[in-house]
C-alpha cells in the first residue's frame, strides 16, 4: 500500500489490479467491506483502458490517500498496470509482494518495450518486492483476510490524516444541517431525538446515536489532558459509525477526514460542553452533503456559541398529552381506568405536565389502588420524587455560585414575579440579576413570559426548596422559609438567625397565630418579608402582641391584612424599597418624617380605615403611590410636591378625597387615576406630563381651558360616568374645545354624558372613542383620521340617519358599534343568521398579499344584563380548509343593548403568517360568526371583500351569487366598489 500526500483527496483507496476475475471476485468483496466502514474506493468501470495509462487514472491516483496493489500472477502482463504502479510509486512510498509467476509474466510484457521503459518498470517492481504484504496463500479463511486488509487500510488512513484542518472546497454548508433540540431536563428531548433517529436512519448509510454525552468530556478527569479527552471522543464516534471496536485516531481532524464526503446521520444527546460540539462536529464541512447532525441539550448558549441557527425548543405537552403519557406508564393504555380520572388529572397537574415526572410517577403507581394514588398525590404536593430530583438537579449543579443563589431566590420567593420588580428589589445585592436570568433561561431553568413575568416549572420550584431544606435541619438557619408550620415554629420560638433572607408566609394554611415582639430580633439579615392569603375570602387572624423590633435590612414589607393601626415606633426601614400592605387596619403609617431614600413603591390599597397619608418629603425616589379604595382618606398631602420621580398616582375609589395640592408640576408623573372619587370637585392639575388621566364618576364640573395648551402629552382621557343613574358630567352638551385641541390624545371615554348632543370635533390623534349611553347624541360632524380606530356608540339611540351613514362610511375600523336595524346596503353579501357563503372562483398558489381583507357587519339583538362581547370569525374554503380565525373582544362589562345594534369590523382573508404556504382552489369562502354566550344574538350578517389599490391576487371571480339573498352582481359593480 502507498499513501498520497496531495491536499485534494477524493478517494480513500485506489486499487491497482489486472483481470476480470479479480474484479468480479476478490475486489467486489473488498469493495463491500470498505463501504461498510465508510472507506471510499476509486472505481474505473467507466474508463476505457488502452496501452498507456490515461490522465483520468493519474488524477485518481494523486487524489487517493492510499494506493493498494493487488498482485495477481498476470498483473505484470499488463503495461497499463505497470504504468499505474510507476505513477503510484512516484506519488508515495509503496509496499507490496510478488511471486515467481509474476516475474515470468513481466518478462513477456517487456519484450516489445524500450530499454528505458524496462528499467522504469523493473525498478518499480523491485521497490514493491522489498515490502511485505498480505499473501492469499497464507490464509485459510478468505473472509478473515478481507477483514485484515480493511483493518490495515483503516489504520493507515488514521496515521496519514492531514495535520491541518483547512476548509474543504466544495458544496456549500447549506446542503448539510446542524439542528439543536433544546429544553429543560425531563422534557423529552432524548425521546424526540430517538424517534427522529428511528425515523431517519434507514435513509443514511452511516449513522450513529451517541447518547449520554453528559460528563463524557472533562479535561480534569484523572489527569488526562484536554487533547487526549477529545481524541477519545472522536474515537468513540467513529467506532460507533463504522461499527468497529476502538478505532484509534491520532489527531483532531479524524472525523473531518473520514466523513467529509459521507452522508451521515449523527445525534449527540445531552451535550453539556461547547468543547464536545467542537470536538465532534465543529463545522458542517466535516460531513458530506445531505448529512444531518442533531444535538440535544439544556443550555441554549452552547447552541448559539456553536453558530447553530435551527433550534427547536421542546415545550411542555398539553394537558391531554400529559394525561396520555401518565396513563401509558400507569395503566398501559392512553386514558385513565374507570374511577381514576380525577386522580390522574390531579397527579398530572402536580407533575407540572413534565414527561419525566409523568413517566416516573406513573410507573410507580402501576397496579396501585386508589388509596395508594391518594398517598402519592399528597407526597407530590409536599416533596420532590427522588428520581425526578436527581435529573433536575444536574442543571442546577452546573451553575456558578451566584446563579445558584439567584435560582434559589426565584424558587423560594420570586417565582411569577415581574422581572423589573425583582431586579429592583435585588438591585443592591451581589447578584447579577439580568445576566443571571439570561443564564437560567438559556439553561432551561426558567423562562420569561411575554408580559415580563418569571415562569419556573413547579418541579424546579420544589427542587429549589429542597436544596434550601438541605441547608440545615433547623429551619431558622436556612436562607428562605416558605412552609407555614415551620414559619410559625421559628417565630413562636424566636429561633431565626442571620441566615434567613426571606420569609413567604401563606396565612391561609394556619389557624390563629400571635407574633411576639422579638420574633424577628435575631434575623438581622432578613430582606424580604411577605405575609399573604392565597385563598380569596379567607382572612386568618394573625395578631401582634407587641410592637416588633425593627428590621434594619428589610427591602420588601408585604403584609396582607396587617393587624395594627400603625407601624411600630421603632420601625426605621432605611433599606426599604417597597411597602405593600393591602387590606390593612392601618389608620396612619407613622408620625413625623421618615428618611426613606430607597423607597420606590407604596401600596396601601383597600386599607379602608386609613385616614392620613404620611409626610413623604424625605422619600425622593418614590415612583408609585397606590391608594385604591382607601375610603377614609380626605387629603393628598402637599408633601407630594417633592416627589419628582413619581410616575403613577392611583387613588380610584377614595370616596372622601376632596383636597388636592395646587400649583405643582411633578415632572415624571404620567398616570393619574382618581376615578370614583365621588367627593372630588377640583381637576387634578398636578403635572403637565400626564399621559393617562381617569376622572370618571367624580364631581368635577369643568375641564380647565389650560389643558389644551399645557397637557400636550395626554393620550388617554376618561371624563364620563358608567353609572346610568348618575347625573355627574351630564352638563356637557358638546366636547370642550380644550379637549378637542389635545394633539396626542388617543383614547377618549365620555360614557353617560346624557346631555351631549353633538360631536363637532375630536382630537386629531384619536383612535378609540367610547360614547356609550350618550343617549342624546344626534350629530357627528368630525372626520376619522386613523384607519385602525375603534368607535363605540352603544345605546346612542338618537343618532340621526346622516350621522350613522357618515360613521359607517369611515369603514376601516378595528371595530365599530352603533344602533341599527339592518345590515347596510354596501355590504354586498348578506344572509340571515350567523354564517354566509361568498361564492368566488379562487385559486391561490404560494404567496398572497397579506392585506387581502374583508369587512363584516353583524346585526345583534338587544341583550339583557352586562354581556361580554367576544366575537369569533372563522373563514373556511368550500372544502373545509381553515383560511383564518379572528377574535374580536369588544370590551369588558358592557351595558345592555336598548335596541338592535350593528357591529362592524375588518379582517384578513388569510392567516398572514401562513400566506407563503397557501395552495388553495375553491369556489367559495364560508364566513362563520359566533358569540361567546349565544349565537342567537346574531340576527343577520353581511360581508364585503376588499382589495387595496395595486394589489394582485391569483384569482378569477366568475360567480357572484350569494346564498341567502340571491343578489347577482356584475364584475363591473365589484370593481366600482373596490372589491375583489
Amino acid at each position: 500500500m502507498a499513501s498520497s500526500s496531495h491536499r485534494i483527496r477524493k478517494y480513500h483507496v485506489f486499487p491497482s489490479f489486472h483481470g476480470p476475475d479479480v474484479r468480479r471476485k476478490f475486489l467486489s468483496h473488498l469493495h463491500y467491506h470498505f463501504a461498510s466502514k465508510g472507506i471510499t474506493v476509486f472505481k474505473d468501470q467507466e474508463i476505457v483502458r488502452g496501452q498507456t495509462i490515461g490522465p483520468e487514472l493519474k488524477q485518481a491516483i494523486r487524489e487517493s490517500r492510499i494506493s493498494m496493489v493487488v498482485l495477481s500472477k498476470n498483473y505484470a502482463s499488463s503495461s497499463w498496470c505497470l504504468d499505474e504502479l510507476v505513477e503510484i510509486l512516484e506519488c508515495k512510498e509503496a509496499c507490496g509482494q510478488m511471486s515467481g509467476d509474476f516475474g515470468r509474466a513481466f518478462g513477456r510484457t517487456c519484450e516489445i518495450q524500450t530499454e528505458e521503459v524496462k528499467q522504469i518498470w523493473s525498478k518499480a517492481l523491485t521497490d514493491v518486492a522489498e515490502i511485505a504484504g498480505v499473501h492469499s496463500l497464507s490464509w485459510d479463511d478468505e473472509a478473515k483476510m478481507m477483514q485484515k486488509i480493511v483493518a490495515d487500510v483503516s489504520k493507515n488512513l488514521n496515521v496519514t490524516l492531514s495535520r491541518d484542518c483547512d476548509k474543504v472546497v466544495g458544496l456549500g454548508s447549506h446542503l448539510r444541517k446542524m439542528i439543536g433540540i433544546w429544553g429543560p431536563a425531563g422534557i423529552g428531548k432524548t425521546t424526540i431525538a430517538r424517534a427522529l433517529y428511528n425515523q431517519l436512519s434507514s435513509s443514511f448509510p452511516l449513522r450513529c446515536f451517541m447518547g449520554n454525552l453528559k460528563g463524557s468530556y472533562n479535561k480534569s478527569i484523572m489527569g488526562v489532558d484536554d487533547y487526549d479527552s477529545k481524541l477519545c471522543l472522536q474515537s468513540q464516534l467513529l467506532s460507533r459509525i463504522f461499527n468497529q471496536t476502538d478505532m484509534k485516531v491520532h489527531d483532531l481532524c479524524a472525523i473531518k477526514e473520514w466523513l467529509h464526503d459521507q452522508r451521515v446521520l449523527i445525534i449527540l444527546d445531552d451535550v453539556e460542553e461547547l468543547e464536545q460540539l467542537d470536538t465532534l462536529a465543529k463545522e458542517t464541512s466535516w460531513f458530506g452533503p445531505g448529512s444531518r447532525i442533531i444535538f440535544t441539550m439544556k443550555d441554549k448558549n452552547i447552541l448559539k456559541a456553536h453558530g447553530i441557527k435551527e433550534i427547536y425548543h421542546v415545550d411542555l405537552p398539553s394537558e391531554e398529552e400529559a394525561l396520555e403519557i401518565l396513563c401509558l406508564s400507569a395503566f398501559k393504555q392512553r386514558s385513565p381506568r374507570e374511577g381514576f380520572k380525577e386522580l390522574s388529572h390531579r397527579i398530572a397537574e402536580f407533575c407540572g405536565y413534565l414527561p419525566l415526572g409523568l413517566c416516573v410517577v406513573g410507573s410507580s403507581l402501576r397496579g396501585a389502588s386508589k388509596n395508594e394514588w391518594g398517598h402519592q398525590l399528597y407526597r407530590l404536593e409536599t416533596s420532590l420524587e427522588r428520581k425526578i430530583g436527581n435529573v433536575l438537579r444536574v442543571g442546577y449543579e452546573t451553575l456558578l455560585q451566584k446563579d445558584q443563589d439567584l435560582f434559589l431566590h426565584i424558587a423560594c420567593f420570586f417565582y411569577n414575579e415581574n422581572v423589573d420588580h425583582m431586579t429592583t428589589l435585588l438591585s443592591k445585592s451581589n447578584l447579577d440579576v439580568r445576566n443571571g436570568l439570561k443564564t437560567l433561561a438559556d439553561k432551561s431553568l426558567l423562562k420569561v413570559s411575554t408580559d415580563g413575568r418569571i415562569v419556573m416549572h413547579c418541579l424546579l420550584q420544589k427542587l429549589g426548596r429542597q436544596i434550601v431544606l438541605e441547608q440545615s435541619i433547623e429551619p431558622g438557619r436556612r436562607q428562605f422559609l416558605v412552609e407555614p408550620q415551620e414559619i410559625c415554629d421559628v417565630l413562636a420560638n424566636e429561633t431565626g438567625t442571620g441566615s434567613v433572607l426571606g420569609i413567604s408566609f401563606d396565612m391561609s394554611k394556619i389557624s390563629e397565630f400571635s407574633i411576639r415582639r422579638r420574633a424577628f430580633a435575631r434575623m438581622r439579615n432578613l430582606q424580604f418579608l411577605r405575609f399573604y392569603i392565597n385563598k380569596p375570602g379567607m382572612h386568618k387572624k394573625v395578631s401582634l402582641l407587641d410592637d416588633m423590633e425593627y428590621l434594619p435590612s428589610l427591602k420588601l414589607l408585604d403584609w396582607n391584612s396587617y393587624p395594627r393601626k400603625r407601624l411600630p415606633p421603632k420601625f426605621r426601614p432605611e433599606c426599604l424599597i417597597e411597602l405593600r400592605m393591602q387590606f390593612s387596619k392601618l389608620e396612619k403609617l407613622w408620625g413625623g418624617v421618615q428618611l426613606l431614600v430607597n423607597l420606590k413603591k407604596i401600596d396601601l390599597s383597600y386599607s379602608f380605615k386609613l385616614k392620613e397619608i404620611p409626610n413623604l418629603s424625605e422619600t425622593p425616589n418614590l415612583e408609585i403611590l397606590r391608594l385604591v379604595f382607601c375610603k377614609s382618606v380626605v387629603e393628598l398631602p402637599s408633601s407630594i410636591s417633592n416627589l419628582h420621580k413619581l410616575k403613577k398616582l392611583i387613588m380610584k375609589g377614595c370616596k372622601k378625597l376632596q383636597v388636592i395640592p395646587t400649583n405643582i408640576n411633578l415632572a415624571s408623573l404620567d398616570e393619574v387615576d382618581m376615578s370614583n372619587c365621588s367627593s372630588l370637585t377640583s381637576f387634578p392639575d398636578i403635572s403637565r406630563n400626564i399621559k393617562h388621566l381617569n376622572v370618571r364618576n367624580t364631581k368635577i364640573r369643568e375641564v380647565p381651558p389650560t389643558i389644551g395648551r399645557h397637557w400636550s402629552s395626554l393620550t388617554w382621557l376618561h371624563i364620563g360616568s358608567r353609572k346610568p343613574h348618575d347625573i355627574i358630567n351630564s352638563h356637557f352638551i358638546t366636547i370642550p374645545d380644550c379637549v378637542i385641541s389635545l394633539p396626542f390624545v388617543q383614547s377618549l371615554i365620555i360614557q353617560n354624558c346624557r346631555k351631549l348632543v353633538s360631536l363637532q370635533g375630536l382630537p386629531p390623534s384619536l383612535w378609540c372613542l367610547d360614547a356609550t349611553d350618550c343617549r342624546s347624541l344626534t350629530t357627528v360632524l368630525h372626520t376619522f383620521g386613523d384607519p385602525c380606530a375603534s368607535f363605540n356608540y352603544r345605546n346612542c339611540v338618537m343618532l340621526e340617519e346622516e350621522a350613522r351613514r357618515r360613521i359607517i362610511q369611515q369603514w376601516d375600523y378595528n371595530y365599530l358599534c352603533l344602533p341599527g336595524k339592518e345590515v347596510p346596503i354596501n355590504f354586498t353579501h348578506k344572509a340571515t343568521g350567523n354564517s354566509i357563503a361568498v361564492p368566488m372562483s379562487l385559486h391561490v398558489e404560494g404567496t398572497i398579499s397579506a392585506s387581502s381583507r374583508f369587512k363584516a357587519c353583524l346585526l345583534l339583538s338587544p341583550v339583557k344584563g352586562y354581556p361580554l362581547f367576544d366575537i369569533t370569525c372563522r373563514l373556511r374554503s368550500k372544502e373545509g380548509i381553515l383560511l383564518n380565525e379572528v377574535e374580536y373582544w369588544i370590551s369588558g362589562l358592557s351595558p345592555k343593548f336598548l335596541t338592535e345594534h350593528l357591529l362592524i369590523f375588518c379582517g384578513d382573508l388569510f392567516q398572514t403568517d401562513k400566506c407563503h404556504e397557501l395552495d388553495i382552489t375553491t369556489s367559495e369562502i364560508l364566513f362563520e360568526f359566533s358569540c361567546r354566550d349565544n349565537d342567537d344574538k346574531i340576527i343577520e350578517c353581511g360581508v364585503q371583500i376588499l382589495r387595496e389599490e395595486g394589489e394582485s391576487i391569483s384569482s378569477a371571480m366568475d360567480c357572484y351569487e350569494t346564498r341567502g339573498n340571491n343578489n347577482h352582481h356584475t364584475d363591473g359593480e365589484y370593481k366600482a366598489e373596490n372589491t375583489l
